[in-house]
């Protein structure tokens, strides 16, 4: 989940989006997934557009 969000979007980022993305790297896998996953509340320093598109989840192929 984490590499294909960060495949699908990096290209258009600049350096606050790539700190931003570092820091949440930072984070529990398992918490970063249930963030994405919106099934845990987002901590207020990761809130925004960049978790609002990783919880689209646009970016995973799902095989049917």
């Amino acid at each position: 989940m984490i590499g294909g969000y960060f495949d699908r979007y990096h290209e258009t980022w600049g350096e606050a989006e790539m700190d931003w993305f570092e820091d949440l790297l930072a984070e529990d896998d398992v918490d970063v997934m249930a963030w994405g996953l919106q099934t845990q509340a987002v901590p207020e320093r990761f809130q925004g557009d960049m978790i609002e598109k990783m919880q689209r989840l646009d970016y995973v192929d799902i095989p049917s």
